[in-house]
């Protein structure tokens, strides 16, 4: 049994989950293995709706994953995020799952490549 903020969790995966899980959070966290700037990840993920985006990035800085770096040396107002030490140990386990997503896709013929 796992505990943070007083919420329990059953298992590993459990804990794991709390961290990742959801819709876009893994999503998100793979293509900030790169530092991008507010805009640029948008455009990157231009289904997820933006009050979607800034929540789940606010959600992924509480758990130390992401970093928010915020540039006013100039207007307009430059934001840019990357991972954190701790969100970079998730990058293996991010590229394997992608590269899980591609496999399956590959295998999977009601599964079509856009």
């Amino acid at each position: 049994m796992y505990c943070i903020d007083n919420k329990q969790y059953p298992c590993s995966t459990s804990l794991a989950m709390k961290f990742i899980g959801g819709k876009w959070k893994a999503v998100i966290l793979i293509h900030l293995i790169e530092k991008k700037r507010y805009n640029e990840l948008r455009k990157e993920l231009s289904m997820v709706t933006e009050r979607t985006l800034s929540i789940q990035l606010k959600e992924l800085e509480a758990d130390g994953l992401i970093t928010r770096i915020v540039h006013t040396t100039k207007p307009p107002l430059k934001v840019e995020y990357e991972l954190t030490k701790f969100g970079k140990t998730l990058i293996p386990v991010l590229n394997a799952i992608a590269q899980w997503g591609k496999e399956t896709a590959k295998k999977n013929k009601k599964i079509s490549v856009v």
